[in-house]
């Protein structure tokens, strides 16, 4: 006959299997209900050339002049030959870049959230972003060994509204919900952002520490809540469908393409409108930096139909 003693141990193991199922569902089925909001877009890509052409030049000056951008880039002390770097090259784009530090460091600027927790400390970040934005209307997070090139993110958004609700990225799928990978950089519009702080007051829905028995990727966590804010990750694309948030570097890239496709390696790994390149260590931030902005073929005009002027007192390349 089993006894009391060995009766309460299976039922205690039993029990805390089903806990663990019970958040094993909580965490990826989460935001499958959203308030109702229609989703509108699943890919998105950039105007066209030919609809460039049929702009007027004071239309496309006044587009480029409304697409600004205010970088969030997220950093630790730990990552400081990252954050620098990171603060040296490709954030001088930015028309407002911002570093979030879990801790201050009397190396390098930053605003210190006192937080070790990585979810709470963006969503620190993104409160503090969208009361500091101005005017500014678009926002990219981004780790500090990400790089970005600025311009065709703006290129990207060029035609998009900000008073829509816009998160792009690299999505990815995890059960029920597509998120946007943080590696390879987050966009969002003034309005996705307004819906994700409203959300951040809805304790069941978008806790700060979550219900969960592990830990959940803030990644995650903040698809969770955009969803249920009816806010949908969008995959950014050029107009051939190449991915143009990379979740690699670009050497990486190359490698892998040389395997699949040492024909046209290069030609066939990445898009010529890439924004994003992930994992980079801070050589080779440098030598994209070079290759983007300061390395040119001389006869060769790319007959670009728009210019992207440097945010005003910059010293950005």
């Amino acid at each position: 006959m089993m006894s009391e003693g060995s009766s309460f141990m299976k039922g205690m193991i039993l029990g805390g299997i089903f806990c663990l199922v019970m958040s094993f569902f909580e965490t990826f089925n989460s935001g499958t209900h959203s308030e109702g909001h229609e989703h509108l877009h699943h890919h998105l890509k950039p105007v066209s050339k030919d609809e460039l052409e049929k702009l007027s030049e004071s239309q496309m000056s006044d587009w480029t002049l409304q697409v600004r951008v205010y970088c969030l880039i997220m950093v630790t002390p730990k990552l400081l030959v990252h954050w620098a770097t990171a603060n040296d090259t490709w954030s001088k784009h930015c028309d407002k870049s911002v570093f979030y530090t879990s801790e201050s460091s009397k190396a390098l600027e930053a605003v210190d959230l006192q937080e070790q927790d990585e979810w709470a400390r963006l969503r620190k970040a993104i409160k503090h972003a969208y009361e500091n934005a101005g005017d500014l209307r678009w926002f990219f997070v981004a780790r500090p060994t990400t790089f970005a090139i600025i311009e065709n993110l703006k290129y990207l958004v060029l035609d998009k509204d900000p008073s829509q609700p816009f998160y792009i990225g690299h999505t990815e799928k995890s059960g029920e919900l597509d998120y946007v990978e943080y590696d390879s950089g987050i966009v969002l519009s003034y309005e996705a952002m307004r819906r994700l702080i409203g959300m951040f007051k809805d304790e069941d829905r978008c806790p700060e520490r979550g219900h969960a028995l592990w830990k959940t990727p803030e990644e995650k966590q903040l698809a969770t809540c955009l969803k249920y804010s009816g806010v949908f990750a969008e995959n950014g694309e050029d107009a051939q469908g190449k991915g143009l948030f990379n979740k690699k570097s670009v050497s990486s890239l190359i490698s892998d393409n040389m395997g699949q496709n040492p024909a046209d390696a290069v030609e066939a790994c990445c898009s010529d409108m890439a924004i994003t390149f992930a994992g980079m260590s801070p050589s080779q931030m440098q030598v994209l930096m070079y290759g983007v902005y300061r390395l040119r073929p001389y006869g060769h005009d790319f007959h670009d139909s728009l210019t992207f002027l440097p945010p005003k007192d910059s010293d950005n390349d």
